[in-house]
């Protein structure tokens, strides 16, 4: 029995071992340094490093990877307006009011909750009603989109 729980011990000692191997690499320090020519990330400390490419890609090992981030796209120009739908519950007629309206060509589109499109208007004015007394009690959706069919604003309207 003796010998048998002297084997058990050695065998944890031996796992508990295998796991201090994991820490290989320890950085003494590292930062960010801004200057007018742009901003450096750096660590010091770190003596192996390592590269391994082959066709399928490249591997690094190190405590710091560096990477870039590229904005790929057009420009989007934000549009500077304000929208308010009530009242909210509402039992005729839905009012879209538009703050900073700049003449762009807007629509509203009215969804019920399974996603089938039910009216569909311009916005022509600052103040736009939407009649929703034939429709019945429940919760709709209004979008608001530009030209390019890009959404501006959900509104989650409850009819009563």
């Amino acid at each position: 029995m003796k010998h048998k729980k002297t084997l058990t011990s050695i065998v944890f000692f031996i796992l508990g071992l295998i796991g201090l191997h994991a820490q290989e690499n320890t950085t003494a320090t590292g930062g960010v340094a801004t200057g007018s020519g742009g901003t450096v990330a750096f660590s010091v400390g770190q003596v192996v490093y390592t590269a391994n490419t082959n066709a399928s890609g490249t591997v690094s090992q190190g405590v710091q990877q560096p990477y870039e981030i590229f904005t790929l796209g057009v420009k989007e120009t934000e549009l500077n307006i304000s929208l308010k739908a009530f009242p909210n519950p509402t039992l005729d007629n839905l009012t879209l009011q538009i703050s900073n309206y700049n003449n762009e060509k807007l629509l509203y589109k009215l969804y019920d909750m399974q996603g089938k499109l039910l009216n569909k208007g311009q916005i022509v004015t600052q103040q736009t009603k939407i009649g929703m007394t034939s429709l019945p009690t429940a919760i709709y959706f209004i979008n608001v989109v530009n030209q390019q069919n890009k959404k501006i604003k959900t509104f989650k309207i409850i009819k009563n």
